[in-house]
């Protein structure tokens, strides 16, 4: 399996989000990723995200929708919000 960025997901962004590509990669590459289908956007793509937590603990959720074959595209990623940590956390609890 392979992880592309998309071209529209430039570096800028993700840096003013204050998220380093590495953060992202270790979001997608945890050994527990919750993944969760996303809500429809405005533009028609159905992501899936990956909610998990980076090697320092930090919770992302990662968008990623499928490119052809086994690849996947980078289509976003974001720190969650209280509510979502409250639910990753859940998860967490749930398979310990």
């Amino acid at each position: 399996m392979g992880w592309k960025w998309a071209p529209f997901f430039v570096m800028e962004w993700l840096g003013a989000a204050g998220i380093e590509p590495h953060e992202v990669m270790q979001v997608l590459e945890a050994h527990r990723r919750w993944p969760r289908a996303a809500v429809s956007t405005s533009n028609g793509l159905r992501p899936l995200t990956i909610w998990a937590r980076t090697r320092g603990g930090r919770a992302l959720m990662v968008a990623v929708r499928r490119l052809d074959g086994r690849d996947w595209e980078i289509v976003g990623a974001r720190a969650l919000s209280d509510a979502e940590l409250a639910e990753l956390e859940k998860w967490e609890a749930d398979r310990d």
